[in-house]
């Protein structure tokens, strides 16, 4: 889960980071009253989304008087903000946040996630803030300070300092950036964050170490024990099918291919779309529907692929394990006939109860293409999403 910057920066305040003042706007109106409540004069009006790169697309701008900030309200609400990452078809802003100035001398970057190959939490600092780090990564890897953390252990002052060092800060502002680093892990590990990021993390002209920005992504299987976290989350920032199927207990993800796939695992759900892939189509979607799949399951998860218009053919492909296929067959024929499938389906099952489930598709009356192997069942989804 995702929320936006300024709920982070509400968390880094209970953590003691510091942070601009700023307010949260969702009308023209709003955003004058916020102005005012700041009372200040330059202010910075920035569109929130999840997503990066907004000062590149727009979102990102100085207003040094009310009518300024008026224009620019105007502006960014109800706009389609377009960056590298929310693709061509950008996403609509929604809400602003008005935020105080600062007097940047220098930009730095910083963040903690999850080395999955070191088992470890990684701090990455740079002193290129304010560019994505991808490309500070792809052209300059040198200036990324990397300290590796034992999660059971936590984050040592030492470590701090080896990443302050790599800023080249010094005085007080090393003392500050060492301080701030080490509240970033305390929130990391409070929260339950998978990733938390600042960029740009910059030292004012006045010597202070300030978060510009805020971005965190949470664990989701953690968010139970994180309630006030959960009621953050943005609903209309996510893709409404992956919405819709996690009202379900559905793991969604949808893709830009036209073969729909349903399969029971998310390990067999890879494998399939890679041998999708593999026989000439595209995946349309990832559809894990767990290991104890009904007909009710079936049926969601049906409606929600299809749900896609992109979706040419349908691969459903089971491994009764746990699940029994003869329990996913009724299913996928109580789904066939309740829907009325307009496009081809696909059906390899395998495992338990197997046997029965074939005799069930067959004696069923619906229009089901049967598969044997997984090369037998992309080849022959991938003819039938292409008409053939």
């Amino acid at each position: 889960m995702k929320i936006h910057e300024y709920q982070g920066k509400n968390l880094f305040r209970k953590h003691a980071i510091s942070t601009p003042d700023g307010i949260p706007a969702f009308s023209v109106e709003q955003a004058l009253d916020a102005y005012n409540q700041l009372n200040c004069g330059t202010v910075v009006v920035k569109a929130q989304i999840h997503a990066g790169g907004r000062g590149k697309g727009g979102g990102v701008k100085l207003a040094h008087n009310r009518d300024e900030v008026k224009a620019l309200a105007k502006e960014m609400l109800g706009m389609t903000l377009i960056t590298h990452q929310t693709g061509p078809g950008g996403k609509e802003v929604q809400r602003i946040l008005i935020e105080s100035g600062a007097n940047i001398d220098k930009e730095f970057y910083a963040a903690i996630t999850l080395d999955r190959g070191r088992e470890m939490d990684v701090f990455m600092v740079s002193t290129e803030g304010g560019v994505e780090i991808e490309k500070v990564a792809a052209e300059t890897p040198e200036k990324i300070i990397k300290v590796w953390i034992n999660p059971l252990l936590g984050m040592k002052s030492f470590q701090a300092r080896k990443l302050a060092y790599g800023l080249n800060l010094t005085d007080s502002a090393f003392k500050e950036a060492t301080a701030t680093f080490m509240k970033m892990y305390a929130c990391y590990q409070a929260t339950d964050a998978s990733l938390v990021e600042i960029n740009p993390l910059v030292l004012t002209e006045e010597g202070h170490i300030l978060a510009l920005d805020s971005k965190f992504n949470f664990d989701d299987n953690a968010l139970y024990r994180q309630k006030d976290i959960a009621e953050m989350r943005d609903l209309s920032e996510e893709d409404p099918m992956e919405v819709e199927a996690g009202r379900y207990y559905l793991n969604y993800i949808k893709l830009d291919g036209n073969v729909g796939c349903m399969v029971n695992g998310a390990g067999l759900a890879m494998a399939t779309m890679d041998i999708i892939k593999l026989a000439g189509g595209e995946p349309a979607n990832f559809l894990d529907v767990g290991g104890t799949a009904s007909a009710e399951t079936v049926k969601n998860g049906f409606r929600i692929i299809l749900s896609d218009e992109n979706v040419k053919a349908v691969l459903i492909n089971i491994f009764g394990g746990i699940v029994r296929c003869d329990r996913v067959a009724n299913g996928v024929v109580q789904a066939v006939k309740e829907l009325g499938l307009e496009v081809p389906v696909v059906v390899r099952l395998q495992g338990t109860n197997a046997e029965e489930a074939r005799t069930i598709l067959r004696e069923s009356g619906v229009s089901i293409i049967p598969a044997v192997s997984m090369k037998d069942a992309a080849e022959k989804v991938v003819k039938a999403a292409l008409g053939e």
